[in-house]
């Protein structure tokens, strides 16, 4: 199992960078795809059309974000943890994240998903909102 490990920034709000992830609707808004995220710890989440799942493990409002977290063509019950830390930093936010128990032969399709799922619409979508 490997850890992933990514920094951000985004020039937005720690409040506007936590609700793409964690509001259903913003987050089906920059994925293109449906998202059901539950706002709660226990509650499940599923997004990009249930191609990723899980269940949030921690919440902190505009802080931090920790779930259990596995994509659909994983091997079978694994899940890995994925953690999002919120900072704010001259300009905007800096989003911290850590991804641990990444099967090692999706470590590299998992790192560059991030940036290409992720990172890269989540910055468009904030552009178009009059952030970048």
């Amino acid at each position: 199992m490997k850890i992933v490990r990514q920094s951000v920034t985004f020039k937005a709000s720690r409040h506007d960078v936590y609700e793409l992830l964690m509001d259903s609707q913003e987050h089906s808004k920059f994925t293109g795809a449906r998202a059901t995220i539950g706002r709660k710890v226990g509650d499940k989440f599923s997004c990009y059309d249930g191609d990723i799942e899980g269940v949030n493990l921690e919440l902190v409002p505009d802080g931090k974000i920790v779930q259990s977290w596995r994509l659909s063509g994983w091997p079978k019950g694994v899940y890995s943890k994925a953690t999002f830390r919120f900072a704010e930093v001259e300009g905007g936010t800096r989003l911290t994240f850590t991804q641990s128990g990444v099967p090692d032969e999706e470590y590299e399709g998992t790192t560059q998903g991030w940036r290409d799922y992720y990172w890269t619409p989540m910055k468009k979508l904030l552009a178009r909102k009059g952030n970048g």
